[in-house]
């Protein structure tokens, strides 16, 4: 049934999964897709959105990268908002609602387009591993798959047990069966493990809704896309609707509570902290009678809506009459309830920065499986992973991005060195350099880094670079052109901001916090270099960045500087830090466990103190 051996089994369909595949593939790598449903390759098992608060940053990276899924998630997209707008760059966040069918069709179809990936429809119940090497899988049919590494990519199914009420079941989501055998051998391998919980909203009948009681929530009037590449942008879109609980919402929740598998300690692990259900809402915040529900079309065509923001695992019964006292709710129809979902993950401490395991080589860990939440977080570790398992099979030195580098070599790192106990979640605070990491200049960071290679395109390179020369020349424009008093000063005047006595540099007068593109666009000179040169919207607002925040950009440059001298004093793998008998016992328990690779990693673990890190320093001969 299939050739002798693969380079790269990737077991799991999802996000990572299908991401894992295409990256692998796309390198060069001979690789098999294993997954229990065909049909549900790039499931959104969640919400039909893609992006938002510094999640939009990662599907950006992504692209940039090679990856697939803003191509995607364009192709499928039913509305798209940048969020944050009113704050600067750094937080400025693209979000897209998405149609539900198109999106999980776009991803099969993208696939089967790529060379060298081949599919399966089966379980994978355990892994080939001889001498501490992975080998290869075996299936719930005894099916033996021969390969050089394997990435998984088991999302919520390893053995997902699911809760409404009082009832639970065996599952990975709603009508899925849960995956079983691998987290067994896993244990005798000596990995570690725990549980999580995630839950997701009802499903409802949007015939049912009143939307006229709603407000209206729709997309942006010039809508943009995620994919650097040239692709068709948005002409229509279609509406969210946002609506709220009340008091009698929340009494009715709350007679449900008895019955609350969260409160009656039938789901004892963590669930998310930023994503948490209705009820845990309620409890959390008793002092507030009211919570934001949006209304979020499942697709272009049909009248399933999701119900974002009323996750849940309370009793169906419990559901249906609290959902139906909630303005525009009053004669709801279910599709289906809210449900909790338990499922096995493995501290992420156990992997090396190129996500691979330290105790099985060539094995590969990515997405839920390493305690993280999201579709866009799953992502990113899945091309990771994919990516590195190629390198590492093909004997070349590991793929890895640092901190100052994407969003996403923030989230690997956060992992590795700082594990979780939660489902972990992207913010745009958890970048300590996110002035360099925006949403607007990911291909420039990383498009060269990934060319190199192998997996980002010519064309990716060529666009980058032209965007890169485009926007250059147009801040070189506005250091070089003064402009004149009687020009400039009207529109000064109009922003309430200072006016000129005499010609200056327009790039200064263009830096002045309220000034703004639109501003400048309305001084001729400016208009007709924009016109004569064809400048597009995304070099404008690259110009407009790289003017207005010079000097927050510098300083961020000049930390990372800073931080690069720590990174440069490496740690030696065999290193043992239980000599070091100055450093404290959590240090040494930590540093013996994770093992970071220089000082600079060796900072960020959790119990690990500055004085432990000058001590490092001194014994190191720093």
């Amino acid at each position: 049934m299939f050739d002798k051996e693969y380079d790269v089994i990737v077991v799991g369909g999802g996000h990572a999964g299908a991401e894992a595949a295409a990256a692998a593939a796309n390198l060069g790598s001979k690789t098999l897709l294993v997954t229990m449903n065909l049909q549900n390759i790039g499931q959104m098992s969640c919400n039909p959105a893609m992006g938002g608060i510094a999640k939009g940053q990662i599907v950006r990276e992504i692209d940039a990268l090679g990856g697939y899924s803003a191509v995607v998630t364009d192709k499928s997209a039913i509305q798209f908002k940048m969020l944050n707008k009113s704050k600067g760059p750094a937080m400025w966040s693209p979000r897209s609602q998405n149609d539900r069918m198109m999106f999980a069709e776009e991803w099969r179809l993208a696939l089967e387009r790529t060379p060298n990936v081949d599919f399966y429809q089966e379980m994978v119940t355990s892994l080939l591993v001889k001498k501490n090497k992975l080998v290869g899988v075996r299936t719930s049919l005894g099916v033996d798959i021969i390969s050089k590494a394997v990435v998984l990519t088991n999302g919520t199914f390893l053995n997902g047990l699911i809760h409404i009420g009082d009832k639970n079941f065996g599952g990975g989501r709603a009508g899925e069966r849960a995956a079983t055998g691998i987290t067994e051998q896993l244990i005798n391998l000596g990995f570690e493990n725990g549980r999580m919980k995630t839950g997701t909203p009802p499903r409802v009948d949007g015939r049912s809704l009143d939307y006229k009681k709603m407000i209206v929530q729709p997309g942006d009037v010039n809508p943009g896309k995620f994919s650097y590449l040239k692709s068709n942008i948005l002409k229509k879109q279609r509406d969210c609707y946002l609506t709220h609980t009340n008091a009698e919402v929340h009494d009715l929740l709350k007679e449900g509570f008895d019955r609350s598998p969260m409160f009656n300690g039938r789901i004892q692990s963590i669930g998310p902290r930023y994503c948490p259900s209705i009820e845990d809402k309620i409890n959390r915040f008793s002092d507030k009678d009211s919570h934001q529900i949006f209304v979020e079309p499942e697709g272009w065509n049909t009248v399933e809506v999701y119900v974002n923001g009323f996750s849940t695992s309370l009793p169906e019964d419990v559901q249906f009459k609290a959902l139906r006292s909630v303005k525009g709710f009053e004669k709801v129809k279910f599709f289906r309830p809210g449900y909790a979902i338990e499922y096995d993950y493995f501290p992420p401490t156990q992997l090396k920065h190129s996500l691979e395991t330290k105790i099985v080589d060539n094995l590969y860990f990515a997405g839920q499986i390493n305690g993280t939440t999201g579709y866009e977080e799953a992502a990113s570790q899945g091309l990771m992973a994919g990516i590195n398992a190629h390198l590492k099979i093909h004997e070349k030195e590991s793929f890895v991005l640092n901190r100052d580098e994407a969003y996403i070599g923030v989230l690997i790192d956060d992992l590795i060195t700082k594990g979780t106990e939660e489902p972990y979640r992207m913010f745009t605070s958890r970048a300590e350099y996110r002035t360099l990491l925006r949403q607007d200049n990911a291909d420039l960071r990383l498009t060269p880094r990934s060319y190199e290679i192998g997996l980002a395109t010519e064309e990716r390179l060529q666009l980058m670079r032209q965007k890169e020369k485009n926007s250059s020349e147009l801040v070189d424009f506005f250091r070089k052109t003064s402009v004149k008093p009687e020009i400039i000063n009207p529109i000064l005047d109009k922003v309430d901001s200072a006016p000129i006595n005499q010609s200056g540099k327009m790039f200064k007068i263009f830096a002045r916090p309220r000034v703004s593109l639109s501003d400048m666009m309305k001084v001729e000179s400016v208009k007709d270099y924009v016109e004569l040169n064809e400048v597009s919207n995304d070099v404008l607002e690259q110009a407009e960045i790289q003017v207005k925040y010079s000097g927050y950009i510098d300083k961020e440059r000049a930390n990372v500087n800073k931080m690069k001298r720590l990174e440069d004093v490496n740690i030696p793998l065999s290193f043992d830090y239980k000599r070091v008998r100055s450093l404290s016992f959590e240090a040494q328990e930590k540093l013996e466990k994770i093992r970071p690779v220089n000082i600079a990693q060796a900072s960020r673990i959790s119990g690990v103190s500055p004085s432990d890190i000058s001590v490092l320093l001194v014994y190191l001969g720093r």
